[in-house]
């Protein structure tokens, strides 16, 4: 405890507030060389005085943003990274366990190259960090103090609200104490988070992060959404495809909800098989040619989505054509394999017709869950690191 005197002749006791360590900025940028100079302004005035730190920029940009950083790092009394990556594989999300990875600091605060986050909030993410002993402080435009200001327009607003509605529903448990899963905003202890496990698609990384890697304990301080200094919003609609996607991923992750999926995904095959075998039996062909045809459309249709949804995080492990490949005969041999199962269990069991039928569905479609998993998505090898990237090019500026 510290003694503080308010009065003279009298001393009261208050409780000691540890001081905040270094941070790393880690700031993903694409094309945003008209912001890069405010936000460093922004950082100079803001952070170093109450806080060491240094700032990295994880840079996927087409245009001349890193020669602009160099320039703009000139006037900073902080070290400035650019660690530039010629492809941006994972996107915004990418960068930043990229930036993760890097950093050297106790404490990494992520932050957008746009200046909606204001700066002068860093030091407060640290110092509420520090003093809740926490391992993740999220910057929230959802609790009391907070604002989304920032957002142009209802639609953005609306978007927002949906996604993160979404979210909280998918991961009730994961979430819970996070009022704005969708915040770009935050800040996190290096000790708390292992970035070999994330696999991020898009920019929502601090989902990611909570999902596969949340720190025990959680705190949050408001923020005021700022508006965009300069440049359009990198929001569009392949990157809300991506974000769906990216729930899709995160909720596939237990075993459990595998097989759920997988099995939601195969029935909505029977649709373009059905298509099909109406299509083809119109024009003509005998029913029989025309349903192993038609089955082909339906398997066709589930690799496509069970490698989007269920197994993206996976396909590494073999290419596109061998995986199609396995996952047809496995998907075929299901047909084939029915017929004697359903011949064993009404002969040798005794059932009737109707629950042999069913039973043998079942049967056939857990081992088409367990074969597809082990033969066609291999799991990763306990202890193996992911390949990393080699043309990412990092330089002190």
């Amino acid at each position: 405890m510290s003694q503080e005197s308010t009065v003279p002749g009298e001393v009261v006791e208050t409780a000691e507030i540890p001081e905040p360590g270094a941070v790393t900025i880690v700031v993903p940028t694409f094309n945003e060389s008209a912001n890069v100079r405010q936000l460093l302004r922004q950082i100079t005035e803001a952070v170093p005085a109450r806080l060491p730190c240094e700032v990295l920029f994880v840079d996927d940009s087409t245009d001349d943003t890193p020669e602009v950083i160099e320039k703009a790092a000139q006037d900073c009394p902080f070290p400035v990274t650019v660690l530039h990556r010629e492809e941006p594989v994972g996107g915004l999300g990418g960068a930043v366990v990229e930036g993760l990875k890097a950093a050297t600091s106790d404490w990494i605060v992520v932050m957008d190259g746009d200046c909606q986050h204001p700066p002068s909030l860093v030091p407060d993410l640290v110092a509420t960090g520090e003093r809740a002993n926490a391992g993740l402080v999220v910057a929230s435009r959802y609790i009391k103090g907070g604002s989304r200001a920032g957002l142009a327009g209802s639609y953005r607003v609306a978007v927002s609200r949906g996604a993160t509605w979404l979210t909280k529903v998918l991961f009730p448990r994961r979430l819970h104490g996070i009022s704005d899963p969708m915040s770009g905003f935050f800040a996190i202890r290096r000790s708390a988070v292992t970035a070999e496990v994330l696999q991020p698609l898009g920019y929502k990384i601090l989902l990611e992060l909570a999902v596969r890697s949340r720190p025990r304990t959680v705190t949050e301080v408001p923020f005021v959404f700022q508006d965009r200094f300069a440049g359009e919003s990198k929001s569009t609609a392949q990157e809300g495809l991506r974000f769906l996607r990216h729930l899709a991923g995160l909720r596939a992750a237990s075993p459990v909800a595998r097989m759920i999926g997988f099995g939601l995904i195969g029935l909505t095959g029977f649709v373009p098989n059905l298509l099909g075998l109406w299509a083809l039996t119109a024009a003509g062909m005998h029913y029989v040619p025309a349903e192993i045809l038609a089955n082909q459309l339906g398997v066709a249709w589930n690799f496509v989505l069970i490698e989007h949804l269920l197994f993206r995080e996976r396909r590494r492990h073999r290419r596109w054509w061998d995986r199609a490949g396995r996952f047809a005969l496995l998907a075929n041999a299901d047909l084939v394999l029915r017929i004697p199962l359903i011949a064993v269990f009404v002969h040798q069991l005794h059932l009737g017709v109707l629950s042999a039928t069913a039973l043998a569905l079942v049967t056939t479609f857990v081992l088409r869950f367990v074969a597809t998993e082990a033969l066609v998505y291999l799991p990763r090898r306990a202890g193996e690191k992911p390949v990393r990237d080699g043309r990412t090019a990092r330089r002190a500026v």
